[in-house]
């Protein structure tokens, strides 16, 4: 099962293993991670805004347009931000980390 690591805005770091095929969304708002996930993952919010090291963000690769419109309404967007809700975990990405920004 591959394993994700989200930094919260406190720097705090919680490690989880991940079912394949569940989304970073899920898992952070699962895990009471400060990811809301408010439409449940159907691209209509930001509240799983996430953002990635460089490296990891190559990993999981950039946004669609429909993502980066919805990117639009976060706080915080930085160049290699994603929707949690867009990513989903797999063998490939195990050792993901993922870093809840602050909201305001």
């Amino acid at each position: 099962m591959p394993k994700v690591t989200f930094i919260k805005s406190d720097g705090s770091a919680h490690d989880f293993d991940v079912a394949n095929g569940t989304s970073i969304m899920e898992a952070g708002r699962d895990a009471n991670m400060g990811i809301e996930g408010t439409c449940g993952g159907s691209l209509s919010c930001a509240t799983c805004h996430v953002v990635f090291g460089a490296d990891d963000y190559a990993r999981v690769g950039p946004p669609s347009e429909d993502e980066m419109d919805m990117l639009d309404l976060a706080f915080n967007v930085t160049e290699t931000s994603r929707l949690g809700c867009q990513i989903k975990m797999s063998d490939e990405l195990d050792g993901l980390t993922a870093k809840v920004p602050e909201e305001f």
